[in-house]
Order: C-alpha cells, then sequence, then structure tokens
C-alpha cells in the first residue's frame, strides 16, 4: 500500500467516524474490515446477478425447446393430412428455434462458469475476510493493552517526578526546620550566659566593662573594710565585760573555800 493510499484511508476513517486528525490503529483497522466487507458484499451481489442471468437463460431455453417441440408435433400432424407445405414452414421455424437454443445454451454454459469462478473468488475472499476479522481484533487488544501499560507507565513516572519535587521541598523544610532550631539554641546559650540580657538595646565595649568591674570591686573592699572595722570594734568592748563577770562569779567560790 502506497503513503498516498495509506493517507487516503486515514482521512476517509477519520471523516466516517468523525474523529480527530490522530491516527489510531484500531479505527484504521476497522476501517480495512469494513471495506473489505464491503468488497465481499459486491462480489456476492456479482453471482447472485451471474446466477439470475443463468436462470434466465435457462427459463428461455426451456420456453424455446417447448415452443420447438410444439413445431415438431404441428408438423407431425401436417404430413398427417397431406400438407407438406405447412410441414415443412414448422420445420423451418422450428429449425431457427433450435438455433437460438443453441445460442442460449452456450452463453448459460459461460454464464455457469463464472458463476462457479465468482462463487470460489467469494469463498476465498470470506476467508480472508475473516482471519483478517481475527487478527484485528488481536491486533487491537494487544493495541489497547499496551496503550493502557503506556498510561500506567507515564502515571507512574509522573509520580516519581511528583515524589521528586515533594522530596526537595522536605529537604528544604528539614533543612529549615534545623536552621531554625540552631538559631533557637544559639538564642537560649546567649541569653543563659547573659549576652541578651541588656533589653535597651545598647552594648558596652571591652574598657567600659572593666571600668565596670574595677568599681564594683572597689565596692565590694569597702564594703568589707566598714564590716571588719564594726566587728573589731565590737569585740573590745565585750572582752573587759566577760572578764569582770568572770571575776565576779569566781570570788564567792573562793570564799566558800577557805570557809
Amino acid at each position: 500500500m502506497s503513503v498516498f493510499q495509506r493517507l487516503s484511508m486515514i482521512f476517509k476513517s477519520k471523516a466516517t467516524k468523525a474523529l480527530d486528525s490522530v491516527e489510531d490503529p484500531r479505527e484504521t483497522l476497522d476501517y480495512s474490515y469494513q471495506k473489505q466487507l464491503e468488497l465481499l458484499q459486491k462480489v456476492r451481489r456479482g453471482v447472485a446477478d451471474v446466477a439470475t442471468s443463468r436462470k434466465r437463460v435457462e427459463l428461455q431455453i426451456q420456453q424455446l425447446e417447448q415452443q420447438s417441440g410444439k413445431l415438431e408435433n404441428q408438423s407431425r400432424a401436417a404430413l398427417e393430412q397431406g400438407r407438406e407445405d405447412l410441414a415443412r414452414e414448422a420445420l423451418t421455424r422450428r429449425s431457427g428455434l433450435q438455433s437460438q437454443v443453441d445460442g442460449l445454451k452456450q452463453q448459460h454454459e459461460q454464464l455457469q462458469g463464472e458463476e462457479q469462478k465468482l462463487t470460489l473468488a467469494a469463498q476465498r475472499l470470506q476467508a480472508k475476510v475473516d482471519s483478517f476479522r481475527t487478527r484485528k481484533e488481536t491486533i487491537k487488544a494487544t493495541y489497547t493493552a499496551a496503550q493502557a501499560q503506556t498510561q500506567i507507565s507515564e502515571a507512574f513516572s509522573g509520580i516519581s517526578e511528583e515524589m521528586g519535587d515533594v522530596g526537595m521541598a522536605v529537604q528544604r523544610a528539614e533543612d529549615k526546620t534545623s536552621e531554625m532550631q540552631a538559631r533557637a539554641g544559639a538564642v537560649d546559650e546567649l541569653l543563659a550566659s547573659g549576652a541578651l540580657d541588656d533589653v535597651s538595646g545598647s552594648s558596652k565595649d571591652d574598657i567600659q566593662s572593666e571600668l565596670d568591674r574595677m568599681a564594683s570591686t572597689s565596692g565590694v573592699e569597702l564594703e568589707l573594710e566598714k564590716m571588719k572595722n564594726e566587728l573589731g570594734q565590737g569585740n573590745g568592748s565585750a572582752a573587759p565585760q566577760l572578764e569582770s563577770g568572770s571575776e565576779g562569779q569566781s570570788q564567792p567560790n573562793r570564799q566558800g573555800e577557805g570557809a
């Protein structure tokens, strides 16, 4: 089949089925099968026409043979009556009819032979059409299965690509979460170390920090000396009281001992 014939077949198939311009092998096969059925139907009609013609010739032969027999009987009757002239005329007509009968018989044989050829061709074509129909249905089933497998594969491919995108999104989310957790941990450490205690937002440099530390240390030393002095004065006044008291208590004991 040439390219132009194939394109013509595709176009006719699309026009018949009123489908889109994309070729579907199943539609092409169905269209080819339909054309074969139409051809088979034509062959069968040809066989029927030849058979009808053959039957018509047979009827004509029968009619002429009947007329020929009738003329033969008339010729015999004329001779029996002594009418030789009538007998000769009847035989002459019978001879003409016999010529027609012979011609019809030849035509009948030709028609019969043509009928046999067409019948054999119709049988062979019927076998080919049946074989093509079986093969067509097999191809269509295989094509449908392959199409379904292709759609499933494409679906899985799409899912794989989608899952790849989802995986990348999940990875980005995990990375961002880890970054947020790291930042939160760093803030907690800064809060624990006191680096973020200054809510006013002002920051001190190292010199200022050292001056503040020295001022704090001096204040502590002064407070400590003050407490020492206060404690030293308290101990000096309390010691004589303790000694006099002890002496007052020891004198009666001594008097008792003397007594």
